[in-house]
């Protein structure tokens, strides 16, 4: 077990999973989110970035592993995002120490760093809510539920709040104010993006960037976004009986590619071995799955 305990928060690894607990002043958003549970293979990297108080820890999951991040799009703040932790100065070796940990295992369990097909990580828990600007949103799972306040427009106003089923949202889209640039939290329905600006929407927040509570609007897109149905898979056409091919014979051994892979995989773990990388036990572990392989 490794873990390094901050103002900031508190990272662990055992091995199999990152526990990410966020600090009791951290931003609105990663409070919102809680404890996360981040496995191995959802993992890309992890850095850490030295400065003069200390530092900063970096967590690189694989594109399409959470779906905070893939709702933010690359906008949250360091601040915001739940997979960077500020470390004090009197942390840093616990930091390397962790990074040290978790490469290691990436590298013993080959996860790959390429993109992932589906959610690894199941997003905010139910209900929640956020927002800001002119109004609310609220999710429970079933249910969009947007609220508006005095600020909102009167064309909003006069409708009052609005509740959407998951079952009509065909997308959602989530934009903090950036600069001069009001944000927004936009739902599609029917799989009609509005061309009407979010100010005056009734499927949309519009977000004027006053407070960190806004960003926490990116936590409902997150858990819409986790919980809407996967598209439809394309039915194959049919194919006439007589025009399948014959099935080819089972192939009665692996090719000989593989054997070349897993001794020079041995090499590998023998060479991290050497430089004191893997312990005694982590090599034998891991020596042990390859010769089975063999």
């Amino acid at each position: 077990m490794a873990d390094i305990i901050s103002r900031d928060g508190t990272w662990s690894f055992d091995g199999d999973t990152v526990r990410i607990v966020p600090g009791g002043k951290a931003h609105p958003v990663r409070q919102g989110l809680g404890e996360l549970a981040v496995p191995l293979h959802a993992v890309a990297g992890v850095s850490f970035e030295p400065d003069r108080k200390g530092g900063r820890l970096r967590l690189r999951l694989r594109t399409g592993a959470c779906p905070v991040l893939r709702a933010a799009d690359g906008r949250l703040k360091d601040a915001s995002d739940p997979y960077q932790l500020v470390v004090e100065k009197d942390r840093t070796g616990v930091a390397e120490y962790l990074v040290d940990e978790i490469r290691n295992a990436l590298l013993i369990e080959q996860v790959p760093e390429g993109p992932v097909d589906r959610f690894l990580l199941p997003g905010p828990s139910v209900p929640v809510s956020g927002g800001g600007g002119d109004g609310t949103a609220s999710f429970d799972g079933e249910t969009v539920r947007l609220t508006w306040n005095w600020k909102a427009e009167e064309s909003k106003t006069a409708g009052g709040a609005v509740t959407l089923p998951l079952a009509e949202v065909t997308g959602v889209r989530w934009m903090p104010a950036i600069g001069l640039e009001n944000g927004s939290l936009r739902f599609d329905r029917g799989g009609v993006v509005p061309a009407s600006p979010a100010k005056f929407d009734p499927y949309s927040l519009e977000l004027w960037g006053l407070s960190k509570r806004e960003y926490t609007a990116v936590l409902v897109a997150a858990a819409v976004l986790v919980r809407m149905p996967a598209p439809a898979e394309p039915t194959a056409p049919a194919v006439a009986l007589e025009a399948a091919p014959a099935p080819g014979p089972a192939p009665s051994a692996p090719p000989a590619d593989d054997h070349d892979v897993l001794l020079r995989r041995l090499r590998e773990l023998g060479e991290l071995h050497e430089a004191g990388i893997l312990t005694d036990e982590e090599f034998a572990t891991a020596k042990q799955a390859v010769l089975k392989r063999l």
